[in-house]
């Protein structure tokens, strides 16, 4: 037995829409934890990814992207990754290297001073580093480090995993000694019918990304348990009006089939057992305005601004 202290704590990754957070989750965490898409704004909830490192234990907190807030839902998502980044132990910034320092991140970074307290690890992460040349990734570096003093800066590829090691290791030490937060099994703390959930609303938003809006969303109404070891999933698929429920279901229900096929294999996969899923649309014109929709989302049904 070794006699290292063990650590464990909260990492929250923040920073504008499609910066590769989730990405970055799901590498740092060896399986997928969080749903990945290339439109904007696909994560809304906090979800936390369990990584191992060593004696350390990093629950990382993929919050969604930071952006101007016009809708409500816009509004609970931008105040959940505030409240990720205020509850963690160490803040990761990503920055996409090709797009510099933008006014989005201008902003993340004014309020980092603001909203995180003094003494706190924020360390930032260059990420898509194959996208630019060296020079310009060091003038970006410098630039972001004058306007933020950050602890630490990391070249990173999430996507081809470039430079993640050495980030990993880096928060492992970072955290606070004590005892682990989970089971050493455990790879996400979100319940089993919310991650299935967001499996199938990332088959929808791929599949659907330039017919449908942001107004889509998918809850896990039933999850049985059968005795021959598979799982029974029924799930709801909210839209608001009914031309979307046509289009989600397609010509002759084609549309929805290859959904749920994707779906069921990935959650499948995820569970490592059988899985039988069934998918149902249903018109509800302002789930945007529900409380009930938000608490399945993880999020907070609020006004004001965030």
């Amino acid at each position: 037995m070794t006699d290292t202290p063990t650590r464990a704590g909260f990492v929250a990754l923040i920073g504008e829409p499609n910066a590769g957070k989730s990405t970055l989750t799901n590498r740092m965490v060896g399986a997928k934890v969080s749903i990945v898409t290339h439109k904007v704004q696909t994560t809304r909830t906090r979800i936390r990814g369990v990584a191992i490192e060593g004696a350390a234990q990093i629950v990382f907190v993929d919050t969604p992207g930071l952006f101007r807030p016009r809708r409500r839902l816009d509004r609970a998502m931008v105040a959940a990754a505030w409240g990720g980044a205020a509850d963690a132990d160490v803040v990761v910034l990503l920055v996409e290297a090709h797009r510099g320092l933008t006014e989005g991140t201008q902003a993340i970074i004014d309020a980092l001073k603001d909203r995180i307290s003094a003494g706190r690890k924020v360390a930032l992460a260059i990420n898509k580093i194959d996208r630019v040349k060296a020079e310009v990734l060091l003038a970006l570096s410098a630039k972001l480090n004058a306007a933020y003093p950050f602890t630490e800066t990391f070249m990173i590829s999430a996507e081809k995993g470039h430079g993640v090691d050495a980030l990993r290791g880096w928060l492992a030490e970072a955290l606070p000694e004590g005892p682990w937060l989970y089971p050493e099994d455990q790879i996400a703390d979100l319940p089993m019918r919310m991650i299935a959930a967001e499996m199938t609303r990332e088959k929808l938003t791929l599949r659907l990304h330039e017919e449908l809006p942001y107004q889509i969303t998918v809850e896990t109404e039933h999850w049985q348990e059968r005795k021959d070891g598979s799982v029974r999933i029924d799930q709801l698929i909210y839209v608001v009006r009914d031309g979307h429920k046509g289009i989600v279901l397609g010509n002759k229900g084609e549309t929805i089939k290859s959904i749920s096929q994707a779906a069921r294999a990935e959650i499948a996969e995820f569970l490592g057992r059988p899985v039988h899923l069934f998918l149902q649309v249903k018109v509800r014109e302002n789930w945007l305005e529900e409380a009930e929709r938000y608490s399945e989302m993880g999020l907070e049904f609020r006004d004001g601004n965030a």
